[in-house]
């Protein structure tokens, strides 16, 4: 068979060996994905040389690999040796190697996949959060001392709703709780509690925000390593506790809280606090008032004997007169201060008297109101929680009657 062409045609376009591949290495080694690049894969083969180690990686489906070296000076510095069958995470850059027509990666880090992937993620939006300034101890803010109104988001079924009430219960009675309710675990939970914070601040009464749910596993607590969960607290705008999991964890969103602690219950005695704490801090001021009083008046006493006995030792008419007037000035002024005082503090005791009247159920239950108990304890609240035929107890001012539901009507 003849060829159409002469044997020294070549074409004005056609390149060598070498210029191809220059042409190829800087392609390659030139685009700037390619300069920087993260692969995953599975160390299939991997064996040592003087000048460093080379290996292969490649997909666990064994469909595509990619030749890989470690020089020796980079080798200490990786966090995980490449071990043939290991799944690594490798960070490098693609060279072109002009002899063997070749290329390869050259590698700078080798983390290992799996765990180490998550945690690579987790530290980079750390790093990526706290950059913004989202952790800064400056953004904290303080929490109200005496709120009248706070809100919980957490699983309606999970333990930790149950020990905030009870705790919020016998610390503080009388405080409105707002129960906003969400999934926190799963794939859902980050967009579940983001929802509920912002149902939160929509209703504009909550004066803060307790996030909470009880320990887990790792993967249980990742929703609030979420960062649409971290931003929603950061914006939130009133302060926000975290009472997540356990001593032992903490997510990104105890870190931009203004305020975490480890439990359930322990958010909630730090955002009220205990009303006997507050009666015992009530009487001390009193006493302490009481003592400071009686101390200025003893001293206007000696004070007055001491002007008395110079008097009587001067024997002089005028100047005791002039004497006793100065003396009965300041002891009205003494009189007057101590009055004044004594006004304010009996005031201020008949304002905190008042308080703890208004915040007594019993006295609510005199006035004619009367609280409904389902079986269990609990305060029947909705009749959504009521069936017909169902048992309650009733408690009036004075004493308790056992009733049966005939009727369930809806507003």
């Amino acid at each position: 068979m003849t060829s159409d062409f002469p044997v020294s045609f070549i074409p004005e376009t056609a390149l060598s060996v070498a210029g191809l591949t220059d042409y190829i290495r800087f392609l390659l080694e030139q685009d700037e994905q390619l300069r920087q690049v993260w692969v995953t894969g599975e160390v299939s083969s991997a064996h040592h040389h003087r000048s460093g180690l080379f290996f292969t990686l490649q997909d666990p489906d064994g469909v595509a690999g990619i030749k890989c070296v470690a020089w020796t000076s980079q080798l200490a510095k990786l966090m995980q040796t490449p071990t043939m069958g290991e799944q690594l995470i490798i960070l490098g850059s693609i060279r072109v190697y002009p002899q063997r027509g070749e290329y390869q990666l050259s590698v700078w880090q080798a983390l290992p996949a799996g765990a180490g992937l998550q945690a690579l993620r987790h530290q980079q939006l750390r790093n990526r959060l706290a950059a913004e300034g989202l952790f800064d101890p400056q953004r904290k803010r303080s929490l109200p001392p005496h709120p009248q109104t706070i809100a919980v988001v957490t699983s309606s079924t999970a333990a930790a709703w149950g020990d905030i009430q009870k705790t919020l219960r016998q610390r503080y009675p009388g405080i409105h709780v707002l129960f906003s309710p969400a999934t926190v675990q799963g794939e859902q939970a980050p967009d579940s509690i983001v929802n509920a914070i912002q149902r939160v601040e929509r209703d504009g009464r909550a004066e803060v925000l307790i996030l909470s749910r009880g320990g887990g596993a790792v993967e249980e607590l990742a929703c609030f390593n979420h960062e649409g969960v971290v931003r929603a607290v950061a914006n939130c705008s009133i302060p926000v506790i975290t009472g997540i999991g356990h001593q032992r964890d903490e997510s990104l969103v105890d870190l931009v809280a203004d305020a975490s602690v480890h439990t359930p219950t322990a958010a909630a005695e730090l955002v009220v606090p205990a009303i006997a704490e507050l009666y015992a801090e009530h009487r001390q001021r009193v006493e302490a008032l009481h003592d400071e009083m009686y101390h200025q008046w003893e001293t206007a006493q000696n004070h007055l004997q001491q002007m008395r006995n110079r008097l009587r030792r001067l024997r002089l008419d005028q100047q005791v007169e002039q004497e006793i007037r100065a003396l009965s000035w300041k002891n009205q002024r003494v009189v007057q201060a101590t009055t004044r005082q004594l006004q304010q503090a009996t005031q201020h005791v008949d304002v905190l008297r008042q308080k703890l009247a208004t915040l007594d159920p019993k006295a609510v239950l005199q006035r004619g109101y009367a609280v409904v108990r389902q079986e269990n304890g609990a305060i029947a609240r909705s009749v959504d929680e009521l069936a017909v035929g169902q048992e309650l107890w009733v408690q009036l001012g004075q004493g308790e009657v056992k009733v049966k539901v005939i009727i369930v009507k809806k507003n």
